[in-house]
């Protein structure tokens, strides 16, 4: 087992109604004056930032609101909230809704402290030494922003869909009731629950010795969300199910399944590269369609680990370790395809001939090769892309 430091400084505080407890909650920790970041309509169709705004109003805590947030979070907006957030001197984001908020609110509480433009900490020429603090009432169980030290913002003038990662990232409170889930679509929701397993895998498929205990909480994990993803395609409105995701969305990005391995998220970065050029490509359908032609690009260079997560995960019976690791893969996409999820880039619309394009910005326009169980270069990646038609 590598050496590892493990931070979770956000306070959790999960169950039915507990988003009515956000006024109590921030009332509690001092703070006077708050931002509320959220997208376009939902929550405001549904009441929620009604719901909000009175317990807000119960404790009188200044507020100011901003939505917009759109998926795949856009730099423009970020930038906008943060001259917000400066002239009215909050001195705390509330982020409500899904990963695509809470990314933005990182990002603006970033910005907030910073005389730069915030895009220099996703593209590393800038180190963030400060920020507001930013609070959550997550509605969308997918990204594990909620409890994560990382953020990803997309800048569509250079089409580029960045990520940095800093402590000042982790959230000083995540609100989760699973029972504002319930709405989500079904499309959506399996969205999330390719993401969730996305972020456990790619720590499980590391290039270090076996570390037995966190092998067996990242396996464990994933076998319950495959359970309860079947469930809420079937029931959205059961609560133990949408309960066991919305968990497991913080559990696989909070930093829990790599303790004592190496992280790398080669797959994240292939599909970075992907939805920062086609925008409308939903994060988690990409992944859908990249995760199983990375594992069959990479899986002889490790067998025992694609064998074991065959066997572990997927409960494959087969004695020999590449036959039970094509099967394991073979699982994995078909479970995908259950939820609805793609398993081709022609299915968003993207035509053959963007190999090159989207394997240069994998690639930093061959800058840089990305770690994996294969190094990944120009070449790699274009290899990849190619066998997602």
């Amino acid at each position: 087992m590598l050496d590892f430091t493990f931070n979770t400084p956000t306070t959790v505080y999960f169950g039915r109604d507990k988003h009515l407890e956000v006024g109590k909650i921030i009332n509690s920790l001092g703070y006077k004056k708050i931002m509320i970041l959220y997208g376009k309509r939902s929550i405001i169709k549904s009441g929620l930032l009604n719901q909000v705004i009175k317990v807000l109003n119960e404790y009188n805590i200044e507020f100011i609101k901003m939505g917009g947030v759109e998926p795949n979070p856009k730099i423009e907006f970020v930038r906008d909230a943060i001259k917000v957030a400066k002239d009215n001197q909050v001195d705390l984001i509330l982020a409500v809704g899904g990963g695509s908020t809470i990314d933005s609110s990182k990002y603006t509480a970033l910005g907030a402290k910073y005389n730069g433009d915030v895009m220099d900490f996703a593209l590393g020429k800038a180190v963030p030494t400060d920020a507001i603090p930013v609070g959550c009432i997550l509605t969308h169980s997918a990204a594990g922003s909620e409890m994560s030290c990382s953020a990803v913002i997309t800048d569509l003038s250079i089409n580029k869909k960045k990520g940095c990662t800093t402590q000042f990232n982790r959230p000083k409170f995540a609100i989760m009731n699973p029972e504002l889930t319930f709405s989500v679509s079904k499309y959506q929701t399996a969205c999330g629950i390719v993401d969730i397993m996305s972020h456990t895998m790619e720590r499980y498929f590391t290039l270090c010795p076996p570390t037995p205990l966190t092998d067996g909480i990242a396996e464990s994990l994933l076998r319950s969300v495959i359970e309860a993803g079947k469930k809420v395609m079937e029931n959205p409105t059961d609560y133990d199910a949408r309960a066991t995701i919305m968990w497991a969305s913080s559990l696989s990005h909070n930093g829990l399944t790599g303790c004592g391995r190496e992280e790398f998220l080669a797959v994240h970065q292939l599909e970075h590269a992907l939805s920062g050029e086609f925008d409308s490509v939903a994060h988690g359908a990409g992944l859908a369609v990249l995760f199983p032609a990375w594992a069959k690009y990479v899986y002889k260079a490790n067998l025992p680990r694609f064998a074991t997560f065959a066997r572990n995960v997927w409960g494959v019976n087969e004695i020999d370790d590449e036959k039970a690791s094509l099967k394991g893969i073979e699982k994995m996409s078909e479970f995908f395809i259950s939820l609805g999820m793609p398993k081709s880039l022609r299915e968003f619309g993207i035509e053959g001939g963007k190999e090159d394009r989207l394997a240069d910005l994998c690639t930093n326009f061959k800058s840089r090769t990305i770690k994996s169980q294969k190094m990944l270069g120009f070449s790699e990646c274009k290899e990849i892309f190619e066998s997602c038609y």
